[in-house]
Parts: structure tokens; sequence; C-alpha cells
């Protein structure tokens, strides 16, 4: 089983983001003892977690909800087909974000998003995204902690999305993803060599948003996403035979934007979500703690399923295979909602809140922002305000520029003589 030894910082970095090269399933304990497995944390870990942070600064003032938020250049992540629904005013646009990540514990990780979009004639729309993610300066060290040397650790994926409309209320969409995970740079590591982790995944997804009606009397429209992330084969750092699940995540989630008056607007978000991959089961145990393994020489399971199972499998047992039953399923999933009033389509103000159980990572926190927007040029800032104290997450800040060009002014030639 391959094992990375790292410095502190990055252990402590490691377990934050749930990355797991190794077994974290044992002692979880059991009803047998006499616990309440719903109530064990037993976090359900993936590969390339990247792939989940929020990373744009408009979603993440709104609680990283964004699934039936309005659609904007940063759809790609939230919910591909939104981009279909993008005004025929802005032909065009792209936005460029940068999040300075976990600043309460180091000084140089990041995370930086560039996505663009183009509307083509017949109510479809392509789009384009590039995350990177740097994990700042690692020490390696051998397993009597001399030093091997220093690196920088990086982690890349490169999305193209396709969206289209299929009725006035409805639309579709698809995002192909090509992932670059290097955590190791390829050094040997308990005797084993490494190698960067490379993948594909795709994103299915649809969106619904209703024609203006009614609601308390103010011209209103409610719309409704959905978002299935990164779909794709496991991924492995070594050539062990060792993988690990990408982060295939379910997001659902309703929005209602209500016009108050001329200048006044408000939207309200709810985002759910849950990964799509199998929950660490309970296994058995002998007296001095160490798993009781079966004839087939694999551990023997207590509690829940085997984790050990296609990524089709994988997908559909993870809404049953929870050690903890009905209860530990439903801590699973993350709430997240907010949200967004706008003055005279210029001046915007957001606040947030996300939820996850403390027995699946224990995140919760507050979430402000405010966007501006000039011209072509949209400006959005968002702030993140964790509850408890000393939290990995604290001070996290997000900026994001957009730019979105619209079609020729009156008189000027057009490429697009078939628009929506």
């Amino acid at each position: 089983m391959m094992k990375s030894f790292f410095n502190n910082k990055a252990v402590y970095l490691v377990s934050f983001f749930s990355i797991s090269f190794s077994s974290l399933y044992a002692g979880n304990g059991s009803n047998v003892l006499g616990q309440n497995l719903a109530k064990n944390v037993n976090v359900v870990t993936t590969a390339v977690p990247f792939l989940l942070i929020s990373p744009d600064a408009r979603a993440g003032g709104m609680g990283d909800a964004g699934v039936a938020s309005g659609p904007d250049a940063n759809s790609i992540h939230w919910n591909p087909s939104k981009l279909a629904f993008i005004s025929d005013e802005d032909k065009m646009g792209f936005s460029v974000s940068y999040t300075p990540w976990l600043r309460q514990l180091v000084p140089d990780i990041n995370l930086a998003y560039l996505s663009f979009y183009y509307k083509l004639p017949q109510h479809q729309t392509i789009a384009a995204s590039l995350r990177y993610f740097s994990l700042g300066n690692i020490e390696f060290t051998d397993n009597n902690g001399v030093s091997i040397g220093n690196y920088n650790p990086n982690e890349y994926s490169l999305d193209f999305s396709y969206a289209r409309q299929l009725s006035n209320n409805f639309s579709v969409g698809m995002s192909a993803r090509y992932i670059y995970s290097n955590l190791t740079g390829a050094v040997a590591v308990a005797g084993e060599y490494t190698k960067p982790g490379r993948d594909l995944g795709v994103d299915i997804s649809s969106y619904y948003q209703s024609k203006e009606i009614e609601v308390g009397g103010k011209k209103s429209i409610i719309g409704a996403g959905i978002n299935i992330s990164n779909i794709g084969p496991k991924i492995s750092y070594s050539n062990s035979g060792q993988a690990n699940f990408l982060p295939i995540n379910l997001r659902i989630g309703p929005s209602l934007t209500m016009n108050l008056d001329k200048y006044n607007k408000i939207t309200f978000v709810l985002d759910l979500n849950k990964l799509l991959v199998p929950t660490p089961p309970v296994y058995k145990l002998d007296s001095a703690g160490n798993q009781i393994k079966g004839a087939n020489g694999q551990p023997e399971i207590l509690a829940g399923q085997d984790p050990n199972v296609s990524v089709a499998t994988g997908m559909f047992q993870s809404f049953s295979d929870a050690p903890g039953g009905g209860t530990e399923q439903f801590h699973e999933i993350d709430w997240c909602g907010g949200m967004e009033y706008w003055y005279d389509n210029q001046f915007a103000a957001r606040v947030g809140f996300f939820y996850e159980s403390p027995t699946k990572g224990g995140r919760e926190y507050f979430t402000m922002g405010a966007g501006f927007r000039l011209n072509v040029l949209n400006i959005d800032a968002a702030y993140l305000i964790p509850l408890s104290q000393q939290n990995p997450l604290q001070n996290t800040l997000r900026i994001t520029l957009g730019f979105n060009f619209g079609k020729p002014k009156p008189g000027e030639k057009s490429s697009d003589s078939d628009s929506n």
C-alpha cells in the first residue's frame, strides 16, 4: 500500500482535503460495541477534491450555491446547462477568479480559475474553463525523517462544455474534463515509484427556468437545476493497481428570483450536494484492534458495504451503504444556501451559509460578498466566516473579474444571423 511521507504541514493538508492513499476505514465503532454508527466520524474520501472547491466569488458569496442561480461564465462549474439561458445581449464572455486557500495554515496555496463562453445560433452555447490548484511547497522525507527534497505539488483540470435549450424553459448541458494531478513529483515513496494521476470525467446537467409568474404580488421566476459532475474512471498515482474514486458529485436545488420594483431584485438559492462514491464501511477487529480477514484475504465487514467496486456500482451503492443506516446517509448531504440582491443591475450584495455534518467533515461557515457591474466589466468579491475558531478556512477571500461582450450595435455586421 503506497503511503506518502510529507512534512507536518502537508500531512495536515492532505488530511483536510481527504486525500487518501491508504485505508482510513477501520476503527469507526459498531453497534456490537454499543456505539451509534450514525454519530461516528466517517468522512467519504476521494482523490482530486480540488474539483469541488467553489472557484468564483459570486457563488462563494451565496454559501457556495449555484446549481440554479442565474447563468454566467462560471456556470461551467455549477451547472453547464445554464449557459443556454445566457442573455442574447451577452454574445461572449469570460471570467478570471483567484482564491488564496487555507491561508490560516500556510501562505502558498491558491486556486486560479479561467472560464469562457460563446453563444451560438439555435439556442446553443459552448464554453471552456481551466482550473489550476497549487499546493505550495512541500518537503518529502523518508521513513527516518531525513529530507529527500522539496516539491511544489499542483493539479489542474481543463473543461469543454456544450449547452442547448430544448424549449423556452428547459435546457441540457454536458462537460468533458481532463484531469491532471501531480502530488509527488514522480519520486519513489516507500520503495514504490509514483506518477502523476491523469483521468477524464464528464458532467451531465439540466436546468429549468419558469415563465414570469407572480409570487407575493411580485413578478418572479422560479429555477431548478441538477448536475452530476466528475463521472469517470478511478485515478491512480502508482503502478500498484491502487486507484481512487473521482469526487463524483450530485448537486441539485431550486432558486427564486423576485423583481421587487423597477430597480430592486432579489434571488434565493439552495443547493444540496452528495458525493456518489462508496462510504467507508466498519471492519471487524480482533482484540488487538487489527482487521480480521476472511478466506479471500480481504478484511471482513461488520457494517456497511464493500467499497472496492466499479464506478457505476459505487454511484448507486452510495445511496444505501452508510454503516450507520439512514441517519448517516442523510448526514452525507451538504446544504448550501444564499441570497443575492441587485440594485439597478449595477450593484449586488450577497450572503449565504454552508453546512456539512460534523460526522462528514464538519465544515460550517457563513459567507458574504458584493458585486459591481460596469459596462462590460463585472467585479465580484466574497469572504468566508467559519463558525469555529482557528478554522483552516478562516480569512478565505475570493476575487472574480468578468467580462461580457454583447451583440454588435445596430448598423454593425452581425455574425449571428439566427440569434435566439
